[in-house]
């Protein structure tokens, strides 16, 4: 199968959730061949782990991790092609007053240059940025 989505932190630690919501669950089941996300996410995911006390909660996460590395998950860079996107739409973004957060940027990026959806909770955070489709698992 061709990947087709790059998925945000949010659409990623979904499932450690201790309620997770079932729409994104099940979108994560149905498209699970054609996801991938970016280095920043996953970067994004461990340090926010590895910030936690060593407990039953972090090895469970840990688990969750070695278990998304298991099954192939693709963990695409950021690479000189998205970096010069990311510098060109950041200047048209800083010249209509718009400044988003770098890592979102970067995960845009990334996205934009493989021809993926990117799919996130914060939509919002990415609608400034030219030509990156987008979709919201939870809605």
């Amino acid at each position: 199968m061709t990947i087709r989505y790059l998925v945000d932190t949010n659409i990623l630690s979904e499932p450690i959730k201790p309620n997770p919501n079932p729409k994104v669950m099940q979108y994560l089941e149905q498209e699970r061949y054609q996801i991938a996300t970016a280095s920043v996410v996953w970067h994004e995911l461990l340090f926010g782990c590895q910030r936690l006390p060593l407990s039953r909660r972090r090895s469970q996460i840990e688990a969750y991790f070695q278990d998304l590395q298991l099954s192939g998950l693709l963990i695409l860079p950021y690479t000189q092609p998205a970096a010069e996107w990311h510098a060109k739409e950041r200047v048209r973004l800083a010249a209509l007053g718009q400044t988003p957060a770098f890592a979102d940027g970067m995960i845009a990026a990334i996205a934009y240059q493989h021809e993926l959806v990117l799919v996130t909770r914060n939509v919002n955070d990415f609608i400034g940025f030219s030509g990156l489709q987008m979709e919201n698992w939870f809605e």
